[in-house]
């Protein structure tokens, strides 16, 4: 028990709680970005054998991250070693989904649902992953392993959405959202059972249970959605909360559009100035 106690201890390591935009947050972003666009460079049209296994490995890190976090929060050691399970922080928020989403994605082979949670990997969760990493407010605390834990958790995912549409492994075209929306809307609703199982059970009159911040019996506490949360009743509440993702991961396609559109422009600006150069020489 001792031992236990020790690595208990070795997990909690305390540090200065980083700052919004200090350098423990640049530095996880920044690199989060570079790995991402590395990965384009270094496989600019990878197969399925490679995604799969880079896939599975970034959800077997996060998962063991999470193991690690919920160890963390659920022990603790003041007056010898105590165990209460944190329910607020049940791994199934809508930023821990990579790592199921993934896992899964990383098993399948290529077809309709290998393809479906490849692009719901490279839409909602690269939108979630910039949101919390750009608006990084309540994810830092005084632990240093939470807080590599979370920032490697977010910075995957803005790295895996890069990668994924970077290449054109999902492709960017509309249609792709098309595949990646009933993914979405399938994990919200599962949300939405644990909280009225949690509800039902009693769990949440003694512990804060709100998976993706959508319980109605928890106070709302999502920005923006919490003012809709307030006024408008559940199950139209649930299908805004659909939507308004969806429309936020589809920005996530139409910006990687964009900027396939913009780099074929230049490409071929580039083409007619080296004919214009040649004309002329000759």
């Amino acid at each position: 028990m001792d031992f236990f106690a020790k690595v208990l201890e070795i997990f909690d390591a305390s540090m200065v709680r980083p700052q919004m935009y200090g350098v423990f947050h640049l530095s996880f972003f920044i690199a989060s970005i570079v790995a991402g666009i590395i990965l384009c460079k270094l496989k600019p049209n990878p197969d399925v054998t490679f995604v799969r296994k880079l896939l599975l490995a970034v959800s077997v890190v996060i998962i063991v991250l999470e193991i690690y976090k919920q160890i963390n929060y659920s022990f603790s050691y003041t007056d010898g070693i105590a165990y209460d399970y944190q329910w607020y922080a049940f791994p199934f928020q809508f930023c821990s989904t990579p790592m199921y989403i993934g896992l899964l994605a990383g098993l399948t082979k290529k077809g309709k649902l290998h393809d479906a949670l490849s692009a719901y990997l490279a839409t909602f969760a690269l939108f979630a992953g910039l949101c919390v990493m750009l608006y990084p407010v309540d994810i830092y605390i005084e632990t240093i392993g939470i807080n590599i834990q979370t920032s490697i958790c977010h910075g995957s995912m803005i790295t895996i959405g890069i990668f994924l549409l970077g290449t054109g492994y999902v492709k960017r075209e509309h249609k792709s959202i098309l595949s990646a929306i009933p993914v979405f809307a399938c994990l919200v609703s599962a949300a939405a059972v644990m909280n009225e199982i949690a509800y039902l059970t009693g769990l949440t009159a003694r512990e804060t249970f709100n998976m993706f911040f959508i319980s109605p019996h928890c106070e709302p506490s999502l920005p923006v959605y919490s003012l809709v949360q307030a006024v408008v009743p559940f199950p139209l509440c649930l299908i805004i909360y659909i939507v308004a993702f969806s429309l936020a991961a589809y920005i996530m396609l139409l910006i990687s559009m964009l900027i396939e559109k913009f780099f074929k422009k230049k490409k071929i600006i580039s083409v007619e100035e080296q004919t214009e150069k040649e004309e002329v020489t000759v």
